[in-house]
C-alpha cells in the first residue's frame, strides 16, 4: 500500500506549539491559567454569545447541561438513536430514562415524530409533560456531522411542552443558520444549552476537551462552578452543591486558543473539499453524497455516502476493508444506540429513517489537510469498488 488517507486527523499548522510551550514555561498546566479564560472568550466571540465555560469533554458538557436542566432520577429525556453513544450516556449518569426519537433525512432528530410522541404518547397537565407517569424534562438534539437539525420545529415543540433543549453541537462548531428564526445564530446557541467537543477528530481539537454555553450567561457561570467541584469558598474548601472535576486544563486550552485562530480557515477547507467530492459523485447512481440542510451554512465536518442498497448488498464492513486495502480509511455510521446492550430495554419510538441510514451510510476522508488529488483518488476508488459490487 503506497499511500494512506486518514478519515479525520488534527491539523497543527499555527501557534499550537508556541502556546503550549508558553503554558509549560508559566507552570500553569492544570485547571487554572490564562489560556482557559482566553479560550472561553474566543469561543464566546466566535459564537456571538455572552458566556462559555471550557470543560473536560463534550460528554462533560452534556452531563453538566442535564444537571442544570433539572433532570433527576426517574425523569425522561428524549434522545436520538443515530449518533455517537456519548450523546445519550449522560442521561444514564443522571439516572434518567432515555426515549429514542427517529431522525429525518438530515440524520438529525425528526421534529414531526418528536411532536407526535409528545402529543400521542404523553399527557400534558399543569405545565408538565409525562410519559408513563414519568416527567419528560429535556430533549437532546445532535447536529450530526455538522448538519443542523430543524431547530425551529424542535423549539416549537419544546416551548409548547416546557422542555429544556440541549444542543449537542459537538460536531457542528461553526455551522450556522442563514434563514428563518435563527438566521445568523450558530449551532449550540438556539436551544437552552449548547455543548461542544474538541476531541482529536473534531474541526478543532484540544486533545480532549469541550465547552458548554447556555441562553442565560448566569447559567454558564453556574455550569463553570459545578465543573470545578462547586467550591463556594475555595480557600476553606466549602462546598454547598455536588460538583464535578470537569474543568479543562490550561495546556488543553493553550492548544485550543491556537486552533481557534485557524477555525475560519478550517471551515473554508471543509466546505471546499465537500464541493469537490460533490462534483466527483454527481450523477453516480450507486451512492449519494448526502447534502446539508438548506437555509444553513454547515462546517461540513464529515462527509457521508449513502449506498443504493437495491443494487449493492455487500456488508459495510466488506466495503470499508476493501477501501483500506486501497489506502483509504472510512467508517460506518454508528450502530443504533437503542440496539446497544445498555439500551435495549428502552423505548424507541417509530424508528424508520435511523435504521435505514445505519445500514447505508459510510464516512469518507474529511481531514482539513486532504489534497485535491487525494479527494479525486478517494472518489475514483469508491466508485470503482461499488461498480464491482453492483448486482443490477
Amino acid at each position: 500500500m503506497d499511500r494512506f488517507i486518514p478519515l479525520s486527523i488534527p491539523n497543527f499548522e499555527g501557534n499550537e506549539k508556541k502556546y503550549v510551550d508558553d503554558a509549560l514555561d508559566q507552570g500553569w498546566v492544570s485547571t487554572g491559567g490564562a489560556y482557559i479564560t482566553k479560550l472561553e472568550q474566543e469561543l464566546a466571540k466566535f459564537l456571538r454569545t455572552d458566556n462559555v465555560a471550557a470543560c473536560q469533554s463534550g460528554t462533560a458538557a452534556l452531563h453538566l447541561s442535564l444537571a442544570e436542566a433539572g433532570v433527576n432520577p426517574g425523569d425522561v429525556v428524549l434522545v436520538p438513536p443515530l449518533t455517537f453513544i456519548a450523546a445519550v450516556n449522560p442521561v444514564k449518569y443522571r439516572f434518567a430514562t432515555p426515549v429514542f426519537i427517529d431522525c429525518d433525512d438530515s440524520l438529525c432528530m425528526d421534529p414531526v415524530k418528536l411532536r407526535d410522541f409528545c402529543e400521542q404518547e404523553c399527557d400534558f397537565a399543569d405545565g408538565t409533560l409525562r410519559w408513563q407517569d414519568k416527567p419528560v424534562k429535556a430533549v437532546v438534539v445532535v447536529h450530526v456531522f455538522g448538519n443542523l437539525a430543524d431547530m425551529e420545529a424542535v423549539m416549537d415543540v419544546a416551548e409548547r411542552y416546557n422542555l429544556k433543549v440541549i444542543e449537542d453541537a459537538t460536531e457542528a462548531l461553526g455551522s450556522r443558520w442563514t434563514e428563518g428564526r435563527f438566521a445568523g445564530k450558530y449551532a449550540g446557541t438556539a436551544g437552552d444549552f449548547g455543548c461542544f467537543s474538541f476531541n482529536g477528530n473534531k474541526i478543532i481539537t484540544t486533545g480532549g476537551g469541550g465547552a458548554v454555553t447556555a441562553r442565560d450567561p448566569k447559567t454558564v457561570d453556574h455550569l463553570r462552578f459545578l465543573s470545578t467541584q462547586a467550591k463556594t469558598d475555595p480557600h476553606y474548601y466549602i462546598h454547598d452543591e455536588v460538583g464535578y472535576n470537569y474543568r479543562m486544563t490550561n495546556l488543553q486550552a493553550a492548544l485550543g486558543v491556537a486552533q481557534m485562530e485557524e477555525l475560519p480557515d478550517f471551515i473554508g477547507r471543509k466546505q471546499r473539499n465537500y464541493e469537490r467530492y460533490r462534483a466527483a459523485f454527481e450523477g453516480f447512481s450507486l451512492a449519494e453524497l448526502l447534502p446539508f440542510r438548506e437555509g444553513t451554512e454547515s462546517n461540513k465536518w464529515f462527509y457521508s455516502l449513502c449506498l443504493d442498497r437495491s443494487r449493492i448488498d455487500a456488508p459495510l464492513k466488506e466495503i470499508i476493508l476493501a477501501l483500506r486495502e486501497k489506502g483509504i480509511e472510512s467508517r460506518p455510521i454508528w450502530g443504533l444506540i437503542n440496539e446497544q446492550l445498555p439500551y435495549r430495554e428502552e423505548e424507541a419510538y417509530r424508528l424508520e429513517k435511523a435504521p435505514y441510514y445505519a445500514a447505508r451510510v459510510i464516512n469518507i476522508p474529511s481531514s482539513t489537510q486532504i489534497t485535491e488529488e487525494e479527494i479525486d483518488y478517494v472518489a475514483d476508488e469508491v466508485k470503482r469498488l461499488l461498480k464491482g459490487l453492483c448486482h443490477g
